[in-house]
C-alpha cells in the first residue's frame, strides 16, 4: 500500500485511495496543459509572446492583443480542451464497462446519435429555437441511440460483445440518416452541417464555452465517483455480481454519464473522432488499468490532443483554417487499424 495515499473526509462518509504515480502524472499533465494552452494562444497569423498572452488575459497589453487573446483565441482553445476532455472520459467509461479496447463514443454509435440530432436541429430548428438548446438536442440524440443499442443488446442482461457489435451496426445506420438529411437540405445548410460534422471549434466564443462548462464540470467528477464500480465491472459480470455489484444498473448509469459527456462535446465541437479511443489507451500505458487514475489523466490527455490538433489546424495552412477533426482522424485511423491488428486473435 506504500504506492497509495488514503483520502478520508471527516464530515461525509466518503474515502478512497489515490495512486501516487497517477497523482504525480495528473499534476504534471495539468502543468503541461496550462503551458500548451498558453503556447496555442500565442500562435497564429498574429504571434504574441506567451508573457504578453498572460498579460492580455488579465487586461494588460495592447488593445489588439486583448481582442485577439480574449475574444478570438482563448474561447476556442478552452472549448477545444473541454471537448477533448469530455470525449476522452466518455471513451474511458465505455472501454471500462464494455471491456473492449475498441469501444469509444464515435465507434459504437453514441456520437452518431448526437450528430443526427444536432444536424436535425441545425437544419430545421436553428432559426426558431435558441442555439443554447443544441447541447440538449445532441444529448437526447446520443441518449436515444445508447438506449436503443442497450435494449437491442439485452438478452437476460447485456454482454460486452453484443453491445459493441450492435453499436457498430447502429453507428452505420445513423450515419446514413445524417447523410440523407445533408442531401435533402439546402446547399448552405448542408455545407454548414458538413463542416460541423467533420469536427471544428472554428468561430467559438464565450457563449459556446459556457454551453459545455456545466456538463463537463458536473459529469466528469460524477464519473470519478463511480470509478470503483468500473474497476469491479472489469473483472467480468459474474465476478462483479458475486462481489455484490448491481451490474446492469451500474453499467447503465455509467453509460448515461458517457452519453451526456459525448453529447455535450459533439454539440459544440462536432463529430471529432478517435479522441475517445486514443486518450484512454495512452493513459493505461502510462499508469495501468485502475479507473480512478485513468479518468483524470485521460481527461487531460484528451484535452491536450484536441488543443494541439486545433493549433496545427489553424496555423499550419494559413490563411486556411482546417477542421480539427481532420487531424484527429489522421492520427486515429492508423491507431484504430493497429488495435484491430493487435486484437485480431482475441
Amino acid at each position: 500500500m506504500k504506492n497509495f495515499t488514503h483520502v478520508r473526509f471527516e464530515k461525509i462518509p466518503v474515502s478512497f485511495f489515490l495512486h501516487k504515480k497517477s497523482l504525480m502524472l495528473t499534476i504534471a499533465l495539468a502543468v503541461f496543459s496550462v503551458a500548451a494552452l498558453l503556447l496555442s494562444t500565442a500562435l497564429g497569423d498574429m504571434r504574441i509572446h506567451p508573457l504578453d498572452v498572460v498579460s492580455a488575459m488579465f487586461g494588460g497589453g495592447t488593445e489588439e492583443q486583448r481582442i485577439v487573446v480574449q475574444k478570438l483565441r482563448l474561447p476556442r482553445i478552452i472549448t477545444a480542451f473541454l471537448v477533448g476532455a469530455a470525449l476522452a472520459v466518455a471513451g474511458a467509461i465505455l472501454q471500462g464497462i464494455i471491456r473492449n479496447p475498441l469501444a469509444s463514443p464515435d465507434i459504437i454509435g453514441i456520437t452518431s446519435g448526437a450528430s443526427v440530432a444536432a444536424v436535425a436541429f441545425i437544419s430545421y430548428l436553428a432559426g426558431t429555437v435558441s442555439i443554447v438548446w443544441l447541447p440538449v438536442a445532441a444529448m437526447i440524440g446520443a441518449g436515444v441511440a445508447a438506449i436503443v443499442i442497450y435494449l437491442l443488446a439485452w438478452k437476460q442482461g447485456v454482454t460486452a460483445i453484443r453491445l459493441v457489435l450492435i453499436g457498430i451496426g447502429i453507428n452505420f445506420l445513423l450515419a446514413s440518416m445524417t447523410k440523407v438529411m445533408l442531401v435533402m437540405n439546402p446547399m448552405y445548410t448542408s455545407a454548414q452541417a458538413y463542416v460541423w460534422l467533420t469536427g471544428t471549434v472554428y468561430g467559438t466564443d464565450w457563449s459556446i464555452v459556457w454551453m459545455i462548462v456545466p456538463w463537463v464540470t458536473v459529469f466528469i467528477p460524477l464519473a470519478f465517483v463511480f470509478a470503483r464500480n468500473v474497476n469491479v465491472l472489469q473483472l467480468g459480470d459474474d465476478i462483479a455480481a458475486g462481489a455484490g455489484s448491481a451490474v446492469q444498473r451500474q453499467r447503465f448509469t455509467l453509460l448515461m454519464i458517457s452519453v451526456v459527456l459525448a453529447g455535450a462535446a459533439v454539440s459544440v465541437g462536432g463529430a471529432i473522432s478517435f479522441v475517445g479511443l486514443i486518450a484512454p489507451h495512452m493513459t493505461r500505458k502510462m499508469i495501468g488499468p485502475s479507473f480512478g487514475g485513468v479518468l483524470p489523466v485521460s481527461a487531460l490527455i484528451g484535452g491536450m490532443m484536441v488543443v494541439l490538433a486545433d493549433t496545427v489546424a489553424r496555423t499550419a495552412f494559413l490563411p486556411y483554417d482546417i477542421p480539427v477533426g481532420v487531424f484527429t482522424a489522421c492520427v486515429g485511423a492508423p491507431f484504430f487499424i493497429y488495435l484491430l491488428y493487435r486484437n485480431r486473435n482475441a
